[in-house]
């Protein structure tokens, strides 16, 4: 069964950490963890705990009234621990070139961010595990 999660939400002013309404990176990789413990949920019945990251990319700048859609995959299932890998696009953004309320659908998504890392589930905490796993 392949799980994946996606969540998509519009940044803030209140996210934007940098002139020019730039958005801090760091926003991208809690997408990540909030995708990360959905994706945990849905195969353990638990949150888990996020270990590390492998890799991060960042690709292209995020600013405060961007759309971004950040999905996540579970590639791989080890005894307690559980590979993803994520990926966030732009799939709106703000026209303010043509009015203060313009924005536009992106004809093809901007990709902004990728990540791979690890999470960790306790066999404990496993509420969904089937008995010859154990």
């Amino acid at each position: 069964m392949k799980v994946q999660s996606k969540i998509r939400l519009r940044m803030s002013t209140n996210d934007a950490h940098y002139g020019g309404n730039l958005v801090d990176g760091a926003k991208m990789l809690a997408l990540f963890g909030d995708v990360a413990t959905e994706l945990l949920i849905t195969q353990d019945g638990d949150e888990g705990l996020f270990v590390s990251y492998d890799s991060v990319e960042f690709l292209a700048p995020v600013y405060a009234g961007d759309f971004i859609e950040a999905v996540g995959e579970i590639t791989k299932v080890g005894n307690s621990s559980r590979k993803m890998t994520f990926v966030a696009t732009k799939v709106i953004q703000p026209r303010t070139d043509i009015s203060s309320s313009a924005a536009e659908v992106l004809k093809e998504p901007v990709v902004v961010c990728r990540a791979s890392g690890t999470c960790v589930v306790p066999v404990k905490c496993q509420r969904y595990r089937t008995e010859d796993a154990k």
